[in-house]
């Protein structure tokens, strides 16, 4: 199990315990963690799953997939230099206390 402490705009945090191999959005979701629509279901076609990643973690995250830097054009909230579709991002061994914050809308 992989722990992920999500960063609600108004600093609140929920800490939840997620499966290696599932992505960030896929954890959330089950987990009913708000502010992850992930509308398109993990396909990266929206950015309804846009997060922050701490600052102390972007390095582990690994680099954005593919085309995912377009599909955060579309983003509600302001991208960042931390900005990553959730949905791109698989949980490994080595992100156990990954920290995610979310931007303050989605749609």
């Amino acid at each position: 199990m992989v722990q992920i402490t999500f960063v609600q705009p108004d600093g609140s945090r929920t800490t939840i315990d997620a499966n290696e191999g599932a992505s960030v959005m896929e954890a959330a979701v089950g987990n009913g963690i708000d502010g992850i629509f992930a509308e398109c279901g993990g396909a990266m076609m929206c950015a309804t799953c846009h997060c922050y990643v701490d600052e102390e973690w972007s390095d582990k995250t690994g680099a954005q997939a593919e085309g995912e830097d377009i599909m955060l054009e579309c983003a509600a909230a302001e991208v960042r230099e931390t900005s990553r579709l959730s949905c791109q991002i698989k949980l490994t061994g080595a992100l156990d206390g990954l920290v995610v914050h979310l931007p303050d809308e989605q749609a």
